[in-house]
């Protein structure tokens, strides 16, 4: 009986031997391994307001937490004045037509003028030819041949004034056509300030906050909404100095929260600040804790949006062999 229990102890005393040693080592490679680090999830911000208008919000269709696909109208301001602007400039813009329009019937008129004035100067020259011949051969007067030259004269001074009448129909063409241009530039601009009545989502996300109500009368640059973008997330925590040699930029990590404890995320370092800074104090980390901490980034895939701004999440990073210290710090 003695042997039994002499013999039930020593297999108990090795087994536990057995386990300790193995939990060492075990926590040893765990520890060489892997790096767990906590903080938060942060995403891509975007405070979105009304830009170069200011009326009164008359649509407010979204509430804080809503998601919203990339183009969805989240606000609409009074647009009468802007419409009406618009109105006013498309009135300009035919107004300017109708001028071009009657420039170029201008021009028509005097081409036409100016083809009937070659055809009477070339008459009034065949007329002061005969004349002159006529005269030399003493078979007309000197009045007759004064009056057809006089004629002549007459009749170029006529075609040099509808010349310069064809050369300003030309200008008032060139000169409507520019006015065109500019009205038309004023209602594309009319337009546009239009078009910034209603507010739309950049991207899909998240409405974190709204910082305006029904009614309010919007100033340019105001923020509406804070719109989150979950496509792209990223755990915001940090690492002591002894740690630092021991990751790296792109490194791979695997991201759990409490929220969904069974679930995995992949992600991977993306930002390693250069600069030390003082361990925030509601950062806890699981090594003994240092007064100078360095910040990181780590990407996470997330395609169901489950994780949200300011959720908590530990990260276990896969360490490789120690680096330099330059090549660590994005």
């Amino acid at each position: 009986m003695k042997r039994r229990v002499v013999l039930l102890l020593a297999i108990l005393i090795v087994g536990v031997g057995a386990w300790a040693g193995y939990s060492l080592l075990f926590k040893n490679r765990v520890a060489t391994d892997n790096l767990l680090v906590s903080g938060n999830i942060e995403a891509h911000e975007s405070v979105v307001s009304f830009k170069a208008v200011q009326s009164r919000v008359v649509e407010l269709p979204f509430d804080e937490g809503q998601w919203v696909k990339a183009g969805t109208l989240l606000a609409r301001l009074d647009d009468s004045d802007y419409r009406q602007q618009v109105a006013i400039n498309e009135a300009a813009l035919q107004v300017q037509e109708q001028e071009l329009a009657s420039a170029m019937q201008k021009l028509e008129a005097a081409r036409a003028t100016v083809a009937n004035d070659n055809a009477d100067l070339a008459q009034k020259n065949i007329d002061y030819v005969r004349s002159e011949k006529l005269w030399t051969a003493k078979i007309i007067s000197g009045d007759e041949r004064d009056h057809t030259e006089t004629a002549l004269k007459q009749s170029n001074a006529a075609i040099e004034r509808d010349r310069a009448m064809e050369r300003s129909a030309q200008q008032d063409i060139e000169v409507a056509k520019a006015n065109i241009k500019n009205a038309g530039e004023n209602l594309q601009l009319a337009k546009i300030m239009l078009g910034y009545t209603t507010l739309r989502a950049p991207f899909s996300g998240v409405i974190l906050t709204r910082q305006t109500e029904l009614g309010e009368v919007m100033q340019p640059g105001t923020p509406v909404v804070t719109l989150a973008d979950l496509d792209h997330v990223w755990l915001r925590a940090y690492v002591a100095e002894t740690d630092l040699g021991r990751i790296r930029w792109g490194q791979a990590a695997t991201i759990h929260t409490d929220t969904y404890p069974d679930k995995a995320y992949p992600g991977q370092i993306s930002f390693i600040s250069s600069e030390a800074e003082f361990t925030p104090k509601s950062v806890e980390t699981h090594k003994e804790r240092v007064t100078l901490v360095y910040r990181i980034k780590i990407d996470v895939e997330n395609p169901r949006h489950e994780l949200k701004p300011g959720m908590p999440a530990d990260a276990t990073i896969h360490l490789g062999p120690p680096v330099q210290s330059g090549d660590s710090r994005g």
